[in-house]
């Protein structure tokens, strides 16, 4: 079943250190375009879905190049306005053994899309030509006026009889010093609205406030999100639990709650090529889960495997087809296809 996919968001240019320097070793730097909406209807139009991006890119030759950079992930830019000078930048150093990889952002607030004035979307006309809108918790972070246009948006999905995703992708960084209470009533408001969120444990413990007795991260995870559930009216959250093995490969296991009961992918172990963007390929699992009616226990399978392939490939955008997909998910580690 082929769904229409909007995501409000945010392009933004990746300028990433070639190999493992760091950003004081390096002389060079090699660009890509990316961003969480980017990344997860790339992703979904790969797995045979329609996706577009709602957002804003500057009217110059930086701006032509993101839009030709979307358009080649497949990616329709019907709801793309320009205006404005800026793009959001991020440099990305690659991790190696005991150092942990570094994102170091730059130029967001001045970004044509965290700038874009109040009439520059016209959400209503939008809302009747998608079936599903997703939204992150780090647009949620830029400023008021992307906070009222993101609430805008998702009100008026739901108007229009469409679907809510909200990713909660809390960012300490982006929300500064009390950024736990500063927070916590936008997302609320977006959990109000949304029908699929993608969160764990964490976010119900800092930013809900929510408290649990448990110790494990699963205990409070199986506490808490029936709780977020019953409070929010939320019919599907999901999310992942990942840890790092002493021999640097990751170990990932993805859960889905829905219809009041917790359905838990194995756990999946792996090397990691490049980390950045796996997030974004796991939810893109569950919502291609969700439309196409699979059980919850095929679901998160699917889900999990496609953020594992996620992390095999350069850049923050997915690649998987459905196919791939399905085939990590019965098949081990090949050598070569032939």
């Amino acid at each position: 079943m082929v769904k229409r996919i909007a995501a409000f968001g945010e392009v933004m240019m990746r300028l990433q250190v070639p190999g493992y320097e760091s950003l004081a070793q390096g002389r060079t730097l090699n660009y890509s375009f990316s961003g969480t909406g980017v990344n997860v209807t790339s992703a979904l139009t790969r797995l045979g879905h329609a996706g577009y991006i709602v957002s804003t890119l500057p009217t110059n030759p930086v701006g032509d190049a993101a839009l030709s950079y979307i358009q080649k992930l497949g990616i329709t830019p019907s709801f793309i306005t320009r205006g404005g000078d800026n793009l959001g930048m991020y440099f990305l150093e690659n991790g190696f053994g005991a150092r942990p990889s570094r994102v170091t952002y730059c130029n967001r607030q001045e970004s044509s899309f965290n700038t874009a004035p109040k009439e520059t979307y016209n959400f209503e006309t939008i809302s009747e030509k998608i079936d599903i809108a997703h939204f992150c918790g780090i647009t949620l972070a830029m400023n008021d006026q992307v906070r009222q246009h993101m609430k805008s948006f998702a009100k008026a999905v739901k108007e229009s009889d469409g679907t809510v995703i909200f990713d909660c992708n809390y960012r300490p960084s982006l929300w500064g010093q009390d950024g736990y209470e500063k927070a916590k009533p936008h997302y609320e408001d977006m959990l109000h609205l949304a029908d699929i969120v993608m969160m764990n444990e964490q976010d119900a413990r800092f930013v809900l406030g929510m408290g649990t007795e448990k110790q494990e991260r699963k205990d409070q995870l199986m506490d808490l999100i029936p709780a977020v559930a019953e409070t929010y009216s939320i019919p599907v959250i999901a999310g992942t639990h990942r840890s790092i093995n002493e021999d640097n490969t990751h170990s990932l296991c993805g859960y889905i709650y829905k219809d009041r009961s917790f359905t838990f992918s194995k756990s999946m172990t792996f090397s990691v090529l490049d980390r950045i963007g796996a997030g974004d390929a796991y939810t893109s699992g569950i919502l291609h889960g969700e439309i196409e009616g699979y059980s919850s226990e095929k679901t998160v399978a699917f889900a999990a495997a496609a953020g594992m392939l996620a992390h095999t490939v350069v850049g923050d955008t997915p690649t998987a087809t459905e196919s791939d997909v399905f085939r990590a998910m019965t098949e081990s580690t090949g050598d070569l296809d032939r």
